[in-house]
């Protein structure tokens, strides 16, 4: 069995709850303030848990390994599919461009849609985990529900591709503590990004294009959306039409869009923490 390794910041977390349980006994009477500093500590952990990209809950991929960033490699992930009406154009882009990215798949979803998860798996993307049911109060998942949101959705994934996620995503980017042992025992690592263009929301496409190559580099980690896609006012999904236009500034700036197993590969250190 996997030996659990957490965070630097979540084992002074822990000796913090020991010590104010230490203090308690040694000094009943400061109860109050004892509380009120635990109170305070689970305030900085709850909101720690709501951004994306930070590292003090556990290994976080935020930016491709520094072997990417020498190759000139960024990664493309597009989240929330596969979605039937906008999936299959996004591959014709990815195959028109020959460019690689990854997939991070909804497992309710993939069921459903099987044959576009194969689809994307067999063109040489990556079919990475975005949950099982990808519901709105995941972040308050406890150990159980971690494990089930992930677990299932490992296990949906592998069973169309044939090969287990490497990466999982939660819903925007939310957590909470327990999220990272969960990881650990099923060997998968957290991955959230380097810049987004909140494409579910705005319908813009040169406003969602600029928040994406505004000061884009080798090693960012680029967020889209097949599922869940905002439409421009005829209909069409914002990614059809960023996607073509960001490819093309990847080109021009003479930077590679690859998968994240790619880019990580053999794996990422991290994914390997407990083995």
């Amino acid at each position: 069995m996997n030996t659990l390794v957490f965070s630097p910041f979540i084992k002074l977390c822990l000796a913090l709850h020991l010590l104010a349980v230490l203090l308690l006994c040694w000094q009943p009477a400061w109860w109050p303030g004892l509380l009120g500093l635990l109170v305070l500590l689970h305030g900085l952990i709850a909101l720690l848990g709501l951004l994306p990209r930070s590292t003090l809950l556990g290994p976080n991929l935020t930016r491709l390994p520094q072997a990417a960033i020498r190759r000139g490699e960024v990664a493309i992930t597009i989240d929330d599919g596969p979605d039937p009406a906008v999936t299959p154009a996004v591959l014709d882009i990815l195959r028109q461009y020959q460019v690689k990215a990854t997939f991070f798949c909804i497992g309710e979803r993939a069921a459903h849609y099987p044959e576009l998860v194969r689809q994307a798996a067999q063109e040489g993307h990556a079919v990475e985990n975005h949950g099982q049911r990808h519901r709105k109060h995941t972040s308050l998942f406890g150990l159980s529900g971690w494990r089930r949101e992930v677990g299932e959705g490992q296990a949906t994934l592998q069973a169309i591709t044939g090969h287990a996620p490497q990466f999982f995503r939660p819903i925007a980017g939310l957590r909470n503590p327990l999220l990272e042992p969960v990881l650990q025992r099923l060997g998968v690592f957290l991955a959230s990004w380097t810049r987004r263009g909140y494409d579910t929301r705005v319908r813009d496409p040169a406003l969602v294009y600029a928040r994406l190559t505004r000061q884009l580099a080798a090693g960012d980690i680029l967020l889209l959306h097949d599922g869940n896609a905002a439409r421009m006012a005829d209909g069409t999904p914002v990614i059809l039409q960023v996607l073509p236009r960001l490819l093309e500034e990847l080109s021009r700036r003479q930077l590679q869009a690859v998968t994240l197993p790619q880019a990580c590969s053999p794996a990422p250190a991290a994914a390997k923490r407990a083995s």
